[in-house]
């Protein structure tokens, strides 16, 4: 049997649980094709580069296949039929890779990176100096006196 690395995206509006429901959906017609699936990678809710069937955001789903080419085929006619299903994608490979994938590791190191903020200050807008205004701007009307209304000017100009 042949050994495949399949990515699917699925709605940003289904639920965790949906997600999960359509992986073991997925998973069932794997094994009845007479394949099984190994590890199963959720990357959970990711933006999209451009949209997609009206989707911003989709929920990232790897799973690492050893099956017969039908049973693979079957899936993704599956997934081409099904509307929470935006994209997918089958890679043949010559071998699962060990341990948590490129995506998890990145996620993982991410993580990390944000939590070692706490040795710089934090700077808030009070830390701000006040801004100077140029002193024509605002308030000073300069030379031209101050403002009247319409009724005066137009009063004393007849």
């Amino acid at each position: 049997m042949a050994l495949y690395e399949h990515v699917f995206l699925a709605r940003q509006d289904l639920s965790p649980q949906q997600v999960e429901a359509l992986v073991e959906q997925y998973k069932g017609v794997i094994e009845a094709g007479g394949g099984s699936v190994g590890r199963v990678e959720n990357w959970g809710l990711k933006s999209l580069t451009y949209r997609i069937k009206k989707n911003r955001k989709a929920y990232y789903t790897l799973m690492d296949i050893t099956a017969p080419a039908a049973a693979v085929n079957e899936m993704e006619r599956q997934q081409s039929l099904s509307e929470d299903v935006l994209r997918f994608m089958t890679i043949k490979v010559e071998k699962h890779e060990e341990g948590p994938s490129a995506m998890l590791q990145k996620r993982d190191r991410d993580d990390r990176d944000r939590g070692d903020r706490g040795d710089r200050p934090r700077r808030d807008r009070d830390d701000r100096p006040p801004r100077s205004f140029d002193g024509d701007r605002g308030g000073d009307r300069g030379d031209r006196g101050p403002r009247r209304p319409r009724e005066e000017a137009e009063g004393a100009s007849a």
